[in-house]
Order: C-alpha cells, then sequence, then structure tokens
C-alpha cells in the first residue's frame, strides 16, 4: 500500500522515508520475477555525486541509483535549485555580475526544466555545545585540543534537500562545456572487463594478505558464507563461479555480513535465526552492502539465490513500517563504508607496489 506523500500532517523527512520505503518495494517487487538480475541495470557505473564533485553515501546513494535507472537519466550528478541559478552568475571584487563567455558574451540562462520534480536527499548537520549552551560549528570544535573538546559535547541532525538530476535543468544546452567536462569526468571511459576474466587486484591482495577483520577462506565447495563463531569467511573458488564477477559479489556479501560482530558495527542478533524477520533483515543488509561495493568499483551484483526468500519476507516489514528502511540503511551504509575503506587501501597499496616494480 502506497504511503500518503502529501499528507499536511507528514514532515519533509517522514515523505522522503515514505518514498524511499515505496521505492525500495517496488523494485524488490519487479526483481520478484526475475531474482537473476543485477540490483542495478543502468548504462553507467558511475556513482552519485553533486556537480562539484562531492560523492553522496549511504541511503542517499542507493535511492539516488534507483531513481536515476528509474528515470533513465544519462549522469547520476544531482544540483540544488539553488545551485542552478548561481550558474548564472560569477562572484567579482565588484560583487555578482551575470556569467559570461571568453569573449565576455552573457550566457545563455540556466534553469530547471518546467515541471520537473525534485528528489529528496538527507543531509547531516553536525554542532558541537558547552554545558552552558553555546554552540559552535564541527569545523571549529576540530580545531580544539582535547581539553577544550571535552568541554562540549557534539550532535547531529538531519536536513532533507531537494535536488534535480542535470538531464532535468538545461544546462547540456546552456553549458555544453560543463556538460561534456561531467561527462568526461564521471562516466567510465571504457566498457567494463570480460566478466569472466576480471581479476579485482584489491580484493584478492586483500584476502590473500589476511588484512580483512577476519580470515578469507577459498575451498572448492558449494556454499559461500560467514561462520560468527569461527569469525572466517569460506568462499568456493573463483573458478566454480559462473563469471568473476559474481564471485566478487558473493565475498563482498559475507563481507558485510562479517562487519556486524559484537566487535564492529555490533549488528548480528543471537536469535537471528534461519527464517526469522532479523535474519531476513541482516541479509538485505548484506545483499544491498554487496550490490553498492560492486556498483563502487565498476561491476554489477545479482541477487544470491538463497537470499530471494529472505528479501521477499522483508518486504512485509518495509510495508508495516516504512521507517524500518531507515535504520536497515544506515546499517548498510556503516557495513559499506568499512568495506569500501579497507578495499581502498589495498588498492593504493597495490598501486604503490606496481609503480615501485615499474619503476
Amino acid at each position: 500500500m502506497k504511503t500518503n506523500q502529501n499528507s499536511p500532517r507528514v514532515s519533509k523527512e517522514e515523505r522522503a522515508i515514505n518514498l524511499f520505503a515505496d521505492m525500495m518495494i517496488e523494485k524488490i517487487e519487479n526483481l520478484e520475477t526475475n531474482w537473476q538480475k543485477p540490483w542495478f541495470t543502468a548504462g553507467s557505473n558511475a556513482w552519485p555525486r553533486n556537480i562539484s564533485g562531492r560523492e553522496y553515501n549511504g541511503m542517499n546513494t542507493l535511492m539516488l541509483l534507483m531513481h536515476c535507472e528509474k528515470m533513465g537519466y544519462n549522469l547520476p550528478i544531482f544540483i540544488t535549485y539553488k545551485r542552478t541559478i548561481s550558474l548564472n552568475f560569477t562572484e567579482t571584487s565588484e560583487g555578482r555580475c551575470p556569467a559570461v563567455d571568453a569573449d565576455g558574451n552573457k550566457l545563455p540562462w540556466v534553469h530547471v526544466k518546467k515541471g520537473e520534480k525534485s528528489f529528496p536527499v538527507f543531509v547531516t548537520t553536525y554542532y558541537a555545545r558547552d554545558e552552558n549552551g553555546k554552540k559552535i560549528k564541527i569545523e571549529e570544535y576540530r580545531k580544539l585540543s582535547s581539553a577544550e573538546q571535552a568541554k562540549y559535547s557534539v550532535y547531529a541532525y538531519s536536513m532533507v534537500h531537494d535536488v534535480f538530476n542535470i538531464d532535468q535543468t538545461n544546462i547540456e544546452e546552456a553549458r555544453p562545456e560543463l556538460y561534456a567536462r561531467l561527462q568526461r569526468q564521471y562516466l567510465p571511459s571504457a566498457e567494463p572487463e570480460n566478466p569472466d576474466t576480471y581479476a579485482f587486484e584489491a580484493f584478492d591482495k586483500m584476502a590473500a594478505d589476511g588484512q580483512w577483520i577476519c580470515p578469507i577462506k577459498m575451498k572448492r565447495q558449494d556454499r559461500a558464507y560467514f561462520s560468527p563463531s569461527k569469525n572466517e569467511i569460506i568462499l568456493p573458488k573463483k573458478s566454480q563461479f559462473t563469471d568473476s564477477q559474481s564471485f566478487y559479489a558473493t565475498a563482498f556479501h559475507e563481507c558485510i555480513h562479517s562487519t556486524g560482530t559484537d566487535e564492529h558495527l555490533k549488528r548480528l542478533k543471537p536469535d537471528a535465526t534461519f527464517g526469522s524477520p532479523e535474519y531476513a533483515r541482516e541479509e538485505l543488509v548484506a545483499e544491498l552492502g554487496a550490490a553498492l561495493t560492486a556498483q563502487r568499483y565498476g561491476f554489477s551484483a545479482h541477487i544470491k539465490e538463497e537470499s530471494a526468500a529472505y528479501i521477499k519476507s522483508w518486504l512485509q516489514s518495509l510495508k508495516e513500517e516504512p521507517s524500518f528502511i531507515k535504520t536497515t540503511l544506515l546499517d548498510v551504509k556503516r557495513a559499506t563504508s568499512m568495506l569500501t575503506q579497507y578495499l581502498d587501501a589495498q588498492g593504493a597499496e597495490a598501486k604503490d607496489t606496481n609503480i615501485t616494480e615499474a619503476a
């Protein structure tokens, strides 16, 4: 049942959460007809970001990817209405002036196209406050000494900002050079490698060197799983998968599970037995975390066959309580961030090694 997005009694945040819940319900129900579909099938593997290049993360990333896929946008780049209008001006020592080209001619007016609807994103803002109620910006707080910081408590609050995809504006026509630059910067320059021979060096190195939070063992067998009791991940060998990318997506799924122990993100519940709502929720966290991680590194992730039933059962909880999605996707964000930080570190180390060897 669709939630009422326009009720005056519903806050802007609640409307956004209800919208996200409806999108997730629609996505999973569409996948029910073919669980072999990848989570994201958009033409681009680019990561959503704003026009200044700052990447979105967590819940925003997932929903913007779904939004781009549904609407068929060419670039996963978003901009606020205020930022769109600001492209028509430049700041000079004499004040704000109309934007002009190299010859001094006034540039065409940039605007959001008539009839286009915005999409909500969550922006978290932090501030610090002392015992007397004095508030300071988090940037100021970070510059304080440890002793001075001890006098403050840090608080966070979320705000919903409305954004438009740049395809909802006339930027491509009014600023063709800017649009072309964004395409060059944020779209893959080549097709992904053959999935049968794909090698993701960062993960291979992390697993081989024992650099993940638990051992990753590969054996010739037919199961992939994380064992909380032994704190280890067991994977079939890469050659047993239909293609290499499927191997990595499965590995990411188990890595996400492994972040949930008490030693790390404290997400796994002792009573989360097979078939329970808690187990279904954890399967969704692992599935979405694996999908986002795969998207991050330029390839697609398919749903694990054994996860399908649990994801389907999760729909009932989501339909009954849309706000359930917020805490679930927060867990996805934390687990995915943890995994990508490790992978990025391994990737950077591998790159440095290759440069040294080449020299």
